[in-house]
């Protein structure tokens, strides 16, 4: 019988305990959701894509042939759109293929594996395209979906997954928690001078931006995962969360994590700080109708 094999997760223990239980058990869903930071959900989703390709006893073994091929990105089985790259992945047309090409016995392992990363930005159309693969899964199949927060996709999609919170890694990180509460409150403030005094700094010190940002997006997905009655909490900051979720709808919460993520990507690309800090700013307020 071959077992799971999950390292590199600290933090999340608990959900690689019952990832582990359920791949030796044979019980892993065929569609998974991982929601929370990008890094730490693109990262599992990658590893199980891995394990269920791999023919060793204790999965994945980085050895096998199937192991290899899935590290060079070139496995026949496995499938993968990037969402969190761009937001545009998932048109309706490739969702529709990926149904089709679902009901195909794998070319070479005993499980075909679609991986759909940052599936926060699929539009209704084409999470209503998947949805029929979901309802009817073929033999087989393994659909690993990630998402900032599993709450931006349909109820009917979530409710026939298994989904999974991860906890980002905080290591490193010197934002103080009362910094992050006052940002998160200035986004819907009457002043909109105190969302621009408490980000100014943030355009001499990049650094500080790019740990910034992610975290105010765990303080948005919490929100927006309270509002739907949710009580998962990755931030670490409920009370700034619940005050969020409970002035703004679910949709301009969403709205909200999605300008801080086209901000992370522009940073990624070298954007010029001032002017991103500038347009997140204005991009926040509008977002929650200010």
């Amino acid at each position: 019988m071959s077992s799971l094999r999950l390292t590199g997760f600290s933090g999340n223990e608990e959900i690689v305990r019952q990832l582990e239980l359920s791949f030796g058990g044979g019980r892993l869903a065929h569609a998974i959701i991982l929601e929370g930071p990008a890094q730490e959900r693109n990262a599992l989703a990658a590893v199980l894509a891995k394990a269920a390709v791999c023919s060793g006893t204790a999965r994945p073994c980085g050895e096998c042939p199937g192991c290899v091929k899935a590290q060079a990105g070139s496995h026949p089985d496995i499938f993968t759109l990037e969402g969190d790259a761009d937001p545009r992945a998932f048109p309706i047309d490739a969702i529709r293929r990926i149904r089709s090409d679902a009901y195909i016995r794998p070319n070479e392992a005993q499980t075909k594996v679609y991986v759909l990363c940052g599936v926060q930005n699929m539009s209704e159309a084409s999470q209503n395209a998947l949805l029929k693969v979901f309802e009817e899964p073929p033999e087989n199949v393994l659909f690993l979906l990630t998402a900032s927060s599993a709450s931006a996709l349909l109820p009917t999609v979530r409710s026939r997954a298994q989904i999974f919170s991860l906890e980002g890694a905080r290591a490193g990180t010197d934002i103080d928690p009362a910094y992050m509460e006052k940002l998160a409150a200035a986004v819907t403030a009457v002043n909109e001078t105190d969302l621009l005094y408490l980000t100014a700094d943030l355009i001499k010190d990049k650094n500080r931006l790019r740990a910034v940002l992610p975290q105010l997006g765990l303080i948005l997905r919490d929100a927006a995962v309270l509002r739907s009655g949710g009580s998962s909490c990755l931030s670490g900051q409920k009370e700034a969360a619940a005050a969020l979720g409970a002035g703004l709808t679910r949709e301009k919460l969403l709205s909200l994590l999605d300008e801080v993520q086209k901000a992370r990507r522009a940073l990624d690309q070298n954007a010029n700080t001032a002017l991103l800090v500038t347009a997140l700013c204005a991009n926040l307020r509008a977002a929650a109708g200010r």
